[in-house]
């Protein structure tokens, strides 16, 4: 598989949950602008069949790199960022995954229960990625034990493993150059942004600029046959600066991630 063959497949089954992002993306190209994927995040368990440690050799498979390692601790997550070896272009992956052990027991036990499901040899390819829920649907009483302490899990316990947002690189629009033009834009749209720590995460001065929309609803159905609206997943907008050395800088900031993960809240 390529990475072109991967992206694309991934961008199929992202959009089939997140219609913001076609109709967004079809905004930017109404505008003449070529809209440009930056990066791609997926979340998944720890200690599972379908751990960070298990997924790597999949995008190892398709020509790409670990560079950077990252913990969250008020989210007990922690994540790799990946780049692709010899093309520059092709966009970057964030992979993060939930420490499940850090949660209360009661949440444990619920994981768990998703986890004992999974496939011991569920990671055969790169398909593994859009391979969504591994695990029966959750009742509505265990998605909401889940969110009382851990947004990420709640989510998680419904999405599966997916793309739970594409990236819009901002470096390559013409005519909206600023994240706040990106923003203003989206904002008189109609389209909801997270706020979380403002509109814009981050700062020329740390090399990153990053915002997101609110991730889209979809109404869900849960085991015990009640119905909720719940999120699913988001449109990301990121502009990387030039740092000192005169390279633009390519990496992930902590404290920029922690308010993006915050798209998929549903509070």
């Amino acid at each position: 598989m390529t990475p072109n063959d991967f992206f694309s497949a991934l961008w199929d089954s992202y959009t089939q949950i997140t219609p913001q992002a076609q109709r967004i993306q079809q905004l930017f190209e109404s505008h003449g602008e070529t809209v440009l994927n930056d990066h791609v995040a997926f979340r998944t368990f720890n200690n599972s069949p379908i751990s960070l440690e298990k997924l790597e050799p999949q995008l190892e498979a398709i020509g790409y790199k670990a560079y950077g390692a990252f913990r969250f601790e008020s989210k007990h997550l922690k994540a790799r960022c990946y780049k692709h070896e010899t093309d520059v272009n092709s966009p970057k992956v964030f992979l993060s995954e939930l420490l499940v052990e850090e949660l209360p027991e009661s949440c444990q036990a619920i994981i768990n229960q998703f986890i004992e499901q999974i496939p011991a040899d569920a990671v055969q390819s790169p398909a593994i990625f859009w391979a969504g829920k591994l695990w029966k649907t959750p009742t509505e009483a265990d998605y909401l034990a889940l969110a009382e302490h851990s947004e990420y899990a709640a989510w998680l316990s419904t999405m599966g493993l997916q793309a739970n947002h594409f990236t819009v690189s901002i470096n390559h629009l013409k005519k909206y150059p600023t994240i706040e033009a990106v923003n203003q834009m989206l904002i008189d749209e109609g389209y909801a942004l997270n706020e979380v720590g403002g509109l814009v995460k981050g700062t020329p001065q740390s090399f990153l600029e990053q915002s997101s929309t609110m991730a889209d609803k979809v109404d869900y159905t849960f085991s015990d046959g009640s119905q909720k609206t719940i999120p699913s997943c988001f449109y990301e907008f990121a502009r990387r600066h030039t740092m000192l050395d005169g390279t633009l800088f390519d990496s992930f900031i902590e404290g920029n991630a922690d308010k993006i993960f915050d798209s998929t809240n549903t509070k």
